[in-house]
């Protein structure tokens, strides 16, 4: 094991056992140095890196302290890497996705108000009326996002959002398959919010596994990289 190894073995160790807590500052770099038996060098990067992943916070002149340590948070640190995943990878979070999006659906198809409907709505009608790949994005995100949040579980949400964020940075360069894609989302999009719509938790959660099916498909078709087209504007579903 690695100096940096055995510094943050030991600083988890000390958060997991509860010898510090939620808020707490950590003791001086000389008394974890040797409490931890590692050099100042290793313990600082130690520090860096798990606030670099939101498990710490570095205040400046105050000290490092033990975040909040909400699930929600620390789910969303997980960008950090998700990001880096080559068309493979987006495959395997495109199946976790199956299994969480339509959970999502059927918790929110038990709490969603009418209000919300017909915001979630309204971002069909844009989604349907543009053939813009910026717009779309933004507004097929915030649609999927919207009913993660209705769900009602913070982690569950980060999760979803971790997941999608890879896949929305690709885009189809095949127009004739990009316009296909679009026709299936847009249809799988209103039979999620018609079980939405009809309070009706299965009806949700199959609109929403098949939908997600249907982006599986075409990660499939394209999971080789050389035929998809890296974009700094997220594009696909």
């Amino acid at each position: 094991m690695s100096a940096l190894d055995t510094a943050l073995h030991g600083l988890r160790a000390l958060i997991a056992d509860g010898a510090l807590r939620p808020g707490d500052r950590l003791p001086s770099e000389g008394e974890l140095c040797e409490r931890l038996g590692v050099s100042r060098g290793s313990l600082r990067e130690g520090i860096r890196m798990l606030a670099a992943l939101g498990v710490l916070e570095t205040r400046h002149g105050s000290g490092s302290y033990v975040s909040e340590l909400r699930a929600a948070d620390l789910i969303g640190s997980l960008s950090l890497t998700v990001g880096l995943l080559p068309m493979a990878g987006v495959l395997e979070l495109t199946e976790l996705r199956r299994v969480l999006e339509p959970h999502a659906a059927a918790l929110a198809a038990a709490r969603i108000d009418t209000s919300t409907l017909e915001e979630l709505s309204a971002v069909l009608d844009e989604i349907e009326a543009s053939d813009d790949f910026e717009d779309h994005s933004r507004l097929d995100h915030a649609f999927h996002m919207t009913i993660s949040r209705v769900a009602g579980n913070d982690a569950l949400t980060s999760l979803i959002d971790v997941l999608r964020s890879r896949s929305r940075a690709y885009r189809i360069p095949d127009a004739g398959d990009a316009a296909e894609l679009k026709l299936h989302s847009d249809a799988g999009h209103r039979a999620i919010l018609r079980g939405l719509a009809a309070a009706d938790p299965v009806a949700a959660s199959a609109a929403a596994s098949a939908h997600v099916a249907q982006t599986e498909y075409w990660v499939r078709r394209y999971t080789d990289v050389s035929l998809i087209e890296p974009t700094s504007a997220p594009a696909s579903d």
